[in-house]
């Protein structure tokens, strides 16, 4: 069991979140505001539980946080084990990535006229603190690493839907593409909502 408010920053973060949703903003303002809420809980890296923090020997682990009711976006950690990397891939829906621990590279792609999928300019390297925005109107298409050879490095992801249960594809070097669906590496999830241990903690 975690500490009394160990995870109250997520708790805030899913709250204000929904929020900003409620108040139906276009992509834009969804990706400007949604990247400082996601900025501010990145900023500190003491709230995310252990069991949401296992790298897997064999490949990156997804562990969802938090699922929203109506599936208007998901919470969830990507755990990077040392080298471990994502095949070139699509989200089909906004997204944010905010890194919590170690650094990883996202590289950009375009596809040219035969429908392969190139590198478009520099890998991005996104270090502790640092967010990145995902959407087929901003850019779609990446190859994600862990920059770190010999450790484990770990993002926080926000997806605008439920991305666990989303049909996206990753896209062969020898051309076209394949269906795929992420699914979560974990069965349980976090309690957000248990606030006794916090009220029992100001008992007299």
């Amino acid at each position: 069991m975690e500490a009394p408010g160990v995870i109250a920053p997520l708790r805030d973060f899913v709250g204000a979140f929904g929020r900003l949703l409620y108040s139906a903003p276009d992509e834009p303002r969804i990706l400007r505001e949604g990247s400082a809420l996601l900025r501010t809980l990145v900023a500190r890296d003491d709230w995310l539980p252990d069991a949401f923090a296992r790298p897997d020997p064999a490949r990156c682990q997804q562990f969802l946080l938090h699922a929203d009711s109506t599936e208007r976006f998901s919470v969830v950690s990507f755990v990077w084990g040392p080298g471990q990397a994502t095949p070139i891939h699509d989200h089909t829906v906004w997204g944010l990535i905010g890194m919590l621990r170690g650094a990883e590279y996202s590289q950009g792609y375009v596809f040219d006229s035969n429908g392969r999928a190139q590198p478009q300019g520099e890998a991005v390297r996104l270090d502790a603190g640092d967010v990145e925005a995902v959407s087929p109107t901003v850019g779609d298409l990446h190859r994600v690493h862990n920059a770190h050879a010999d450790r484990v490095s770990i993002s926080i992801h926000v997806y605008g839907a439920n991305i666990g249960a989303v049909r996206r594809h990753t896209y062969p070097a020898e051309g076209g593409r394949k269906p795929f669906v992420s699914g979560y590496s974990n069965t349980l999830l976090p309690n957000l909502w248990d606030r006794s241990e916090e009220l029992r903690s100001t008992f007299a």
